[in-house]
């Protein structure tokens, strides 16, 4: 079952026990206590009304945090590397592209739009269930092209400077002869894998439709994404990443990343 649904009917069940327990459960309680003290009243309670009592404003707190200011997530794939580690655990902003209402995701306060270059959380179109994380590469109406491992929007080819390995990911992308090169389109800059074993699937000039994005792992010959299963609806947007706040090395045998630690995402 879906998270945010579990919390949506936890906190249905809590709130609803406490809505009967006072205006129905304490009034019977009192009456048949008499002049009781409050002490003994609470004593007697029951113990299902003590426990949705005590946690239904946690429950909601976490709720309302959730679904409208920020979610937290955990990278479990390389398809991101060398931007995101496997085991990193990341926040995601709910709002930097509009209000949705929780569950539902629908759209009721539009308040920013996908930027090119963002690194965006999103509902798998194929698998609704499943939320994915890649970067955004081409906005509604964007012409993209992907030849020889190079990319090119609207005409424009990205600028690549190839850059140094870093060690610490030698667990990380595994035994891949993996290139790793520092990609330029418009403002963003972000650091990117070619493995320079594959050969990578090349595709004439599409166009994304309206109100869909194409995305893009930086791990480029490693990452499922809109290359092989299509278009983003902007239905299915979770929200903006931008900040790892723990990350655990799997790969490497186990063990904080310590340098990760409180590093923004670009």
């Amino acid at each position: 079952m879906d998270f945010a649904l579990a919390l949506f009917i936890a906190l249905v069940i809590t709130g609803a026990i406490n809505y009967w327990d006072r205006f129905f459960g304490q009034p019977r309680r009192s009456a048949k206590a008499g002049s009781t003290t409050g002490k003994v009243k609470q004593a007697s309670m029951p113990l299902l009304v003590e426990y949705s009592r005590a946690f239904f404003p946690v429950i909601l707190v976490v709720f309302l945090l959730r679904s409208f200011v920020i979610e937290p997530f955990r990278i479990p794939s390389g398809s991101m590397l060398p931007s995101l580690y496997i085991g990193d655990f990341i926040l995601v902003s709910k709002f930097s592209y509009g209000v949705r209402l929780p569950i539902l995701n629908t759209l009721v306060i539009p308040v920013g739009e996908p930027d090119r270059g963002d690194v965006m959380v999103f509902r798998f179109p194929r698998d609704p269930s499943t939320n994915f994380i890649k970067r955004v590469i081409g906005l509604p109406g964007d012409v993209i092209t992907y030849r020889g491992k190079r990319l090119t929007v609207n005409g424009e080819p990205a600028a690549v400077q190839k850059t140094e390995l870093l060690p610490e990911l030698g667990a990380q992308r595994g035994e891949r002869a993996l290139s790793s090169f520092l990609e330029s389109f418009g403002q963003s800059n972000h650091a990117i894998f070619l493995d320079d074993s594959r050969q990578s699937r090349s595709w004439p000039p599409i166009v994304v439709p309206p109100g869909h994005f194409f995305v893009m792992g930086d791990n480029r010959d490693h990452s499922n994404d809109s290359r092989y299963w299509g278009f983003v609806p902007k239905e299915n947007i979770v929200g903006k990443a931008f900040f790892v706040w723990f990350s655990w090395d799997s790969p490497g045998g186990g063990g904080v990343n310590w340098h990760r630690l409180g590093t923004g995402i670009q």
